[in-house]
C-alpha cells in the first residue's frame, strides 16, 4: 500500500491546537481506533501541537498513513531544537526552555515517538498501530477519510466539553481499573518477599549448620584418625615379629591368617592416612614442603615403590623417562602420593597388559603433565566424575574382590588442586583408563600469600 496523506495543516496559536486535537481524534474513530485510543492519540498530538506553539512559534502537521501499518503524524517547526534531549527523555531536564512534560507524555500514548532536532527545527513522528481493517483499506479510501474529517462541522465549546468529560471519564475507569492491579500486583509482591526473606533466613540457619558440621567432621576424622593410628601400627608391628618368626615358628594355616591379618591392617591404616589428609585439607592446615627436583628422580621413585605390587608376568609396568632435566619447585612427596595412588588403583584394576606412566611439558604454559594409562576393565562414562566423589565406587567383579574406601581418587585430586593443578579422567570400557595429573612446574609463589587467608602453610626447602 502506497503512502496516504490524511491532512495537512499549520499550528500558530492556542485556537489551531485546539482544531487539530478534534481534527485527529475524528480521523482515529473513522479509521477504527477504540475510545481510548482515540483520546490517546489526540492528546500527544495537541501535546506536542502545543510545544511547537509555544517554543517554536508554530509549526506544520501532516497526518499520513505510510503504508507501515501505522499512522503517523509529524509535527515540524524551524525553531532552535530542543535542548538536552537525551535528559528530557530520560525525565532529568527540567528547564524552561524545554518541553519535557510534552515529550513524556506522548511517549506514554503512542507507539513510537522519534525525534529529529537541531538548530533549524525539529521534527516530531507519532506513531499508532492501526486497527486490524484499516489495514487492508486502499489509498484513495484512506484519502477520502481524510477529506471527510475536513468537511465536518467543528463542535461548539459544549459540545466539546461533553466529549471531553466523556473521555475523562473513560480515562478515569481505566485508572480505576489499573490501581486496583497494581494493589493487587503490590500485595503478591508483598507475600513474595515475605517468603524470600524467610528462606534467606532458613538458608542463613543452614550454611551456619552445615559450617559446625563441616568443623566437627574434621574434628571427628582428625581425632579418630590419630586414635586409630596407634593400635594400627602395634598390630602391624606384631604381625611382622609373627612373619619374621621372631617366636618360633608357624603352620602354613597360622602364617596365611596373620598375613590375613597385616593385610587387613595395611588397609585401614591406609583409610585412616587417606582420612586425616582429607581432614587437613578440609580444615585448610595442609602443609605444602616445597623443593627442587627433576621429574626423572619423581618417576624412578615411582618405579620402586610401584614394582613390589605386581605378583606375576601378566601386567607390565613401564615408566618413561622424559627427556628433559628441568628441575621443578613443588612439594614432591604430595605429588609421589597422587602417583601412587593413580598407579595402585591401575594395577588393582588391571588383571593383565599394561600400565605405563608417561611425562610431557608444556612449554608455552610452564605445566607438567603426567599420564597413568592402563589396558584395565575400564569406566563407563556416566561414573568418569562419580569417582571424584569420596567414598564412591564403580560395581564391578574386580572391585567387590579389591578392598578399597573409595577416598585415593578424591584426596588426589584435592592435593592436586593444592599443587596449583588438576586431575582428570579418560576411560573406556574393556579398553582401559587413563589419569592426567597436571601441575606448574614451579609451585605458584602467590601460594603463600593465599595461605595466610586460608591456613595452607608453605615450606621452602
Amino acid at each position: 500500500m502506497t503512502e496516504a496523506t490524511l491532512y495537512t495543516t499549520t499550528v500558530r496559536e492556542a485556537c489551531d491546537v485546539q482544531r487539530v486535537r478534534e481534527r485527529t481524534r475524528q480521523l482515529a474513530a473513522l479509521l477504527g481506533y477504540d475510545a481510548l485510543d482515540q483520546v490517546a492519540i489526540a492528546t500527544a498530538v495537541s501535546e506536542i501541537a502545543r510545544n511547537a506553539c509555544e517554543h517554536a512559534g508554530g509549526g506544520e502537521l501532516c497526518c499520513a498513513v505510510p503504508g507501515d501499518g501505522t499512522c503517523t503524524i509529524r509535527v515540524s517547526d524551524r525553531g532552535p531544537g530542543i535542548a538536552d534531549l537525551p535528559g528530557i527523555l530520560a525525565g532529568r531536564s527540567q528547564s524552561r526552555d524545554t518541553p519535557p512534560h510534552g515529550i513524556l507524555s506522548a511517549r506514554g500514548l503512542m507507539d513510537r515517538v522519534e525525534f529529529a532536532t537541531g538548530a533549524g527545527g525539529t521534527t516530531v513522528t507519532l506513531a499508532k498501530a492501526l486497527p486490524a481493517e484499516a489495514r487492508a483499506l486502499p489509498a484513495r479510501e484512506l484519502e477520502e477519510m481524510g477529506r471527510s474529517a475536513a468537511r465536518a462541522a467543528p463542535l461548539d465549546p459544549l459540545a466539546e466539553l461533553e466529549i471531553r468529560n466523556r473521555e475523562l471519564l473513560v480515562a478515569l475507569d481505566e485508572l480505576q481499573d489499573t490501581r486496583l492491579e497494581v494493589e493487587r500486583l503490590n500485595g503478591e509482591l508483598t507475600e513474595t518477599n515475605r517468603g524470600v526473606l524467610a528462606l534467606y533466613a532458613e538458608l542463613d540457619d543452614r550454611a551456619l549448620q552445615l559450617g559446625r558440621a563441616s568443623e566437627l567432621k574434621s574434628n571427628f576424622l582428625s581425632s579418630i584418625s590419630h586414635e586409630l593410628r596407634t593400635p594400627l601400627n602395634a598390630i602391624r608391628n606384631l604381625t611382622r615379629l609373627l612373619l619374621d618368626r621372631m617366636d618360633g615358628d608357624l603352620s602354613a594355616n597360622q602364617e596365611h591368617q596373620v598375613q590375613l591379618i597385616q593385610s587387613a591392617a595395611v588397609t585401614l591404616s591406609d583409610m585412616v592416612n587417606d582420612l586425616l589428609d582429607l581432614a587437613r585439607i578440609e580444615a585448610g592446615k595442609t602443609v605444602l614442603r616445597v623443593t627442587e627436583f627433576t621429574v626423572a628422580e619423581l618417576l624412578g621413585a615411582l618405579r620402586g615403590m610401584a614394582r613390589p605390587l605386581i605378583s606375576g608376568d601378566a601386567v607390565a609396568l613401564v615408566v618413561d623417562q622424559p627427556r628433559w632435566t628441568w628441575q621443578m619447585r613443588s612439594d614432591e612427596g604430595k605429588l609421589s602420593q597422587v602417583l601412587r595412588n593413580l598407579v595402585s588403583n591401575a594395577i588393582k584394576f588391571t588383571p593383565q597388559g599394561e600400565i605405563r606412566v608417561t611425562a610431557a611439558y608444556d612449554e608455552a604454559h610452564d605445566m607438567v603433565t603426567i599420564a597413568v594409562s592402563d589396558t584395565g576393565i575400564g569406566i563407563a562414562p556416566d561414573d568418569l566424575e562419580r569417582i571424584f566423589e569420596e567414598y564412591a565406587q564403580v560395581d564391578s567383579a574386580l572391585q567387590r574382590r579389591s578392598i578399597g574406601t573409595g577416598l585415593g581418587l578424591p584426596l588426589s585430586r584435592k592435593l592436586a588442586a593444592l599443587l596449583g593443578g588438576s586431575l582428570s579422567a579418560l576411560s573406556e570400557p574393556g579398553v582401559g583408563s587413563t589419569f592426567i595429573l597436571r601441575v606448574p612446574r614451579r609451585c605458584p609463589e602467590e601460594r603463600s600469600d593465599q595461605a595466610a587467608a586460608s591456613g595452607l602453610t608453605t615450606d621452602h626447602g
